[in-house]
């Protein structure tokens, strides 16, 4: 007797377009992103991708979103069991971030290929400062710095951190490497004597 599938909740088939969006870009580059290739791969009807993302920048731009909180998500877990220290809370941040870096080679290729659309610049703007403050807060104890002067120092922290994953990416560097490189930034980034240049 054959079975009926299942119809799915309108959130589970959007988090299986995503998963499924996921697997293209890893496998076959941003380019290949389409709605037309995201519906035959998750083996859905063409207007149920376009009901779920209307276009293609919609879809690049939702997976990046999903992207970016899975990455934050990852760097608030480290962070609840980082020893304390100045030093011990930047190897957590670095170790996390490069750790999400390369097992999430895709957000690179679709923040790359998501260049130029505004509403993209806007969301940008938005998850780096969601990640500053993320990384300000967990710092903010070890530094004499004021709360936005550190954050403001985040935010270049965070310009070297993408600097640092893409020679990672490239293998151009280590993993090792790279946390040291990311850690002695920061560290020296919150020292607060700094502040008087």
């Amino acid at each position: 007797m054959a079975t009926t599938p299942t119809r799915l909740s309108k959130q589970t088939r959007r988090e299986q377009l995503l998963d499924t969006a996921v697997a293209i870009v890893r496998t076959r580059g941003a380019d290949a992103l389409t709605l037309v290739t995201l519906a035959e791969e998750a083996g859905v009807s063409r207007p149920i991708a376009y009901d779920h993302f209307a276009t293609r920048p919609g879809l690049l731009l939702a997976l990046h979103r999903r992207l970016d909180e899975r990455h934050r998500a990852a760097i608030t877990e480290a962070l609840r069991d980082a020893a304390p220290g100045a030093d011990e809370v930047a190897r957590v941040i670095s170790t996390a971030y490069f750790a999400c870096a390369t097992d999430m080679p895709e957000l690179g290729a679709v923040s790359a290929a998501l260049k130029g659309n505004p509403e993209m610049e806007a969301i940008q703007h938005e998850l780096t400062d969601s990640y500053a403050q993320l990384m300000a807060a967990a710092l903010l104890p070890y530094t004499g710095l004021a709360p936005q002067a550190l954050r403001l120092r985040c935010v270049g922290l965070l310009g070297a951190a993408e600097a640092i994953a893409a020679e990672l990416n490239g293998e151009r560097t280590t993993g090792g490497e790279a946390v040291t490189a990311l850690t002695g930034l920061i560290v020296g980034g919150i020292d607060a004597r700094a502040d008087r240049y």
